[in-house]
């Protein structure tokens, strides 16, 4: 396929942690096609997220809940004349825009991977999985648009206005230049998240065995989470943080290590470098832990191993009792397996992550 003249439509509308899994298949399209066209089509929160991987050519912003945002954007696809859309998100709204508009060649998942029936018919290329993790899922349909492969390394700016806003603020809250862990006890829903009393009981371990503040990053309608993170923290004081896209990027790059669950800041601190230790439970790490790999520890006396990338080994830990089961259901309380990972597993977790962080650096 020959890449002079080709002009890619990508289409992944959000969330956080979904485009952060969708930055390596787009890397391996614009490894493979370097004077391709790229235009990236996302929700206007994440404009700025996918900006700061400079892998579009240009970023168009769309409100699904705005019938004038569709047919704008409808009609620019259809002006823009693209060779190929690609569908990573695999949904009716995502599936529909490129369709409607008329683009000729449509990629997405075949119906055994999307959980949105009926929508691969929009496509006029069905991609049958055969890898387990998303981030590969998704350089699979790369590869069917032309990509030699199917991921590729990408890096993500943090503006230095961004750094020194994030800095001079923990710096004022009493976050010292020793550095800091990065605690995320929130998510999407509610059964995936550990709770945040436990949290907060690491945060007290954390400062009171390794000297270390704790931040604690919570996002709108989430105040009652710091809350609780620092009513069991006793001492410790944890930091509370909330900050737009650009600044959460600063906070979890400059962070010693990043603790949460399957949650889009743990994704985006992991695509930073910065090392993570994860609590999972209905959600799995096979295919949604932290990319490209990590060591999996069973919380419950199990054997560890390690899942994906070998160079990664040491750098993102997760913890799955072996007997939790994949639900996506979203259930409104904390997923049973997840209560069976203590907070002494998880902080021993974080203290051998931060010496070998420490250690790299001197």
């Amino acid at each position: 396929m020959p890449e002079i003249g080709e002009r890619f439509l990508v289409v992944r509308l959000g969330s956080l942690g979904d485009i952060v899994h969708t930055f390596p298949a787009v890397a391996a399209l614009r490894e493979s096609f370097p004077t391709a066209k790229i235009t990236w089509l996302t929700h206007p929160r994440w404009a700025a997220l996918v900006a700061s991987s400079g892998l579009a050519s240009e970023i168009w912003a769309a409100e699904t809940r705005s019938l004038g945002s569709l047919r704008a954007v409808i009609g620019r696809i259809r002006g823009a004349r693209f060779t190929c859309a690609i569908d990573y998100q695999g949904l009716w709204k995502s599936a529909g825009l490129p369709f409607l508009a008329g683009v000729a060649r449509r990629v997405g998942f075949s119906g055994e991977t999307i959980r949105e029936w009926g929508v691969p018919v929009l496509y006029t290329e069905r991609v049958r999985c055969a890898r387990t993790h998303i981030a590969e899922q998704n350089g699979e349909l790369s590869v069917r648009a032309g990509a030699k492969c199917f991921a590729a390394d990408f890096s993500l700016r943090v503006a230095e206005e961004d750094a020194i806003f994030v800095a001079e603020t923990l710096r004022a809250a009493g976050v010292g230049d020793g550095g800091y862990v990065l605690l995320s006890p929130g998510g999407g829903w509610r059964s995936k998240c550990w709770p945040a009393k436990r949290f907060g009981e690491l945060a007290r371990e954390i400062y009171r065995g390794m000297g270390l503040p704790c931040v604690v990053n919570y996002g709108p309608g989430e105040e009652w989470l710091v809350e609780e993170v620092k009513r069991s923290a006793g001492d410790a004081s944890p930091v509370g943080f909330r900050g737009e896209m650009g600044k959460l990027t600063a906070a979890a790059r400059g962070a010693l290590c990043m603790v949460g669950g399957d949650t889009g800041p743990l994704h985006l601190a992991v695509a930073l470098g910065t090392a993570s230790v994860s609590v999972y439970g209905p959600t799995d790490p096979a295919r949604n832990g932290p990319y490209p790999g990590f060591v999996l520890k069973d919380g419950c006396g199990g054997e560890d191993g390690l899942v994906g990338a070998e160079g990664s080994r040491n750098r993102n830990t997760v913890f799955r009792v072996a007997t939790a089961v994949r639900d996506h259901s979203r259930v409104d309380e904390t997923d049973a397996a997840m209560l069976k990972i203590s907070v002494e597993d998880v902080f021993g977790a974080v203290r051998e992550m931060v010496a070998h962080v420490v250690g790299s650096r001197a």
